[in-house]
């Protein structure tokens, strides 16, 4: 019998197909859904699903809404799409929404996304432990179905996500740009088309040069996970050798973008989450921008230069969805090229912060490496991970390493962060689902980053 504690992560439901993640357990997942909604009062009554190119999401998906409507609700067939197309839809429909992906995870993984109607987040704290709960339940008494079908209402929302996101960012008016856009074989392969090509609405000022858009949820040219340098490697090399303007890489549901430069080098989620920001504040004066307290301390220097608020935030959707929700923040973006829109529901889509990118350029002369530049100012040491046998206790040595210096500031928002009084600052946490203590450090300089990265990585290592 599988233990769903080792599948529902923090955030979502992640495992392997099909020895951890079968059709059962998607159907009481299901099930257990709709129940834990209706209890607590949520809409209940019609959820909407969409899934990615794996072999195995229109079957999990369908045996999770044989399992809701089991429980008694309609459901909606988005069909294929990307996760940020899902949360248009729960948005657009305000209904609640399940997406069946496993993002960047290897082609034997797979797993589902859920939220609330109007893309709001399910987390471990919001839910996603008693649907757990209520699904194991099932499982163990043996209430649950292997097969079963469910009446759906089929609506392809491509072509009204679509015209949602060209309705937020004009790209109709900005000079020609030759793009090079990665979709390692996920659904950007589906969704890029009809956004920023001309096959559902009228053509823009874009040369699109595709790599991978073949949908094929084995991989076959390398992992969509554009965090990895290795998985950028052909995209610089397009980038290169087409003399584009810029590259975009996204991941395997699409959610995350990333950018290279004219040169093919990577632009830092960073620079982009201030860019955005800038771009958002113009339009919307004084409002709140979120940021984790992962990514540079130049975000929060800049959007306070634009006139905005900055917000720093914990490291994760969930917290960032929260903080949006209760600040009525404008934008959001997190150091693993996350980006969180109030004009989209406060949900999470690379497509439409690649958009803002490729409008920035397109409005100005400078290539995308000066344009970025200018919102890049220190030097990051990028994530480190180190496995260790007892993260607390590693964590409490590195703190009192640190704490005998008075001049330095410690807190606790996310694992151990320690502000130094040149600026340079360093965060040590631990991982939710693996024995890891993952290290980001900041300097002025790459000789102090150096210095304050080595000194920990010793501490823990």
């Amino acid at each position: 019998m599988v233990e769903l504690a080792s599948i529902v992560k923090a955030y979502d439901v992640r495992g392997t197909v099909p020895d951890q993640l079968d059709n059962a357990v998607a159907h009481a997942l299901g099930k257990a859904f709709v129940s834990t909604l209706r209890d607590a009062g949520d809409r209940a009554d019609r959820i909407v699903l969409a899934y990615d190119m794996r072999p195995s999401s229109p079957g999990l998906a369908a045996a999770f809404a044989a399992g809701a409507t089991a429980a008694g609700a309609r459901v909606v067939d988005a069909r294929l799409g990307s996760t940020d197309l899902l949360y248009y839809a729960s948005g657009a429909l305000d209904l609640p929404g399940a997406m069946f992906t496993a993002s960047h995870n290897p082609a034997k993984y797979n797993g589902i996304k859920m939220c609330r109607a109007g893309a709001r987040p399910i987390g471990q704290d919001t839910g996603l432990a008693e649907i757990r709960d209520r699904a194991q339940a099932l499982l163990d008494a043996g209430e649950t179905e292997t097969t079963g079908s469910a009446e759906v209402e089929r609506h392809d929302m491509l072509a009204e996500y679509a015209a949602h996101l060209r309705s937020l960012v004009d790209l109709s008016k900005i000079r020609p740009l030759t793009v090079v856009v990665d979709a390692g074989n996920g659904m950007a392969g589906h969704t890029v088309p009809a956004v920023l090509g001309d096959a559902v609405l009228d053509p823009l000022p874009l040369r699109i040069i595709p790599l991978y858009f073949e949908l094929d949820g084995s991989f076959p040219n390398h992992e969509a996970n554009p965090l990895n340098p290795e998985n950028l490697v052909d995209l610089q090399r397009a980038v290169r050798e087409h003399g584009a303007d810029i590259g975009l890489a996204f991941d395997g549901d699409a959610d995350r973008c990333f950018v290279v430069d004219e040169h093919g080098d990577p632009v830092s989620p960073s620079s982009i989450t201030a860019l955005v920001a800038v771009r958002e504040l113009a339009k919307h004066p004084g409002s709140t921008v979120i940021h984790n307290l992962i990514t540079s301390k130049a975000v929060p220097e800049i959007v306070r230069e634009h006139g905005g608020t900055p917000l720093r935030s914990r490291v994760g959707h969930s917290f960032i969805k929260a903080e949006m929700a209760r600040t009525n923040a404008v934008f959001g973006g997190e150091h693993s090229a996350h980006y969180y829109f109030r004009d989209f529901w406060s949900a999470d889509t690379g497509m439409l912060a690649a958009m803002h990118v490729l409008a920035a350029l397109g409005e100005q002369d400078r290539p995308l490496s000066e344009l970025a530049g200018q919102y890049s100012r220190y030097v990051a040491s990028g994530e480190i991970n180190s496995t260790v046998d007892d993260q607390q206790a590693k964590l409490a040595e590195v703190e009192q390493a640190f704490s005998g210096d008075e001049s330095v500031e410690i807190d606790h928002l996310d694992g151990l962060t320690v502000n130094f009084p040149d600026g340079a600052w360093l965060n040590l946490r631990p991982s939710n689902t693996e024995p890891l203590l993952r290290l980001n450090v900041e300097a002025a300089t790459t000789e102090r980053m150096a210095e304050l990265r080595d000194r920990v990585l010793g501490l823990i290592r």
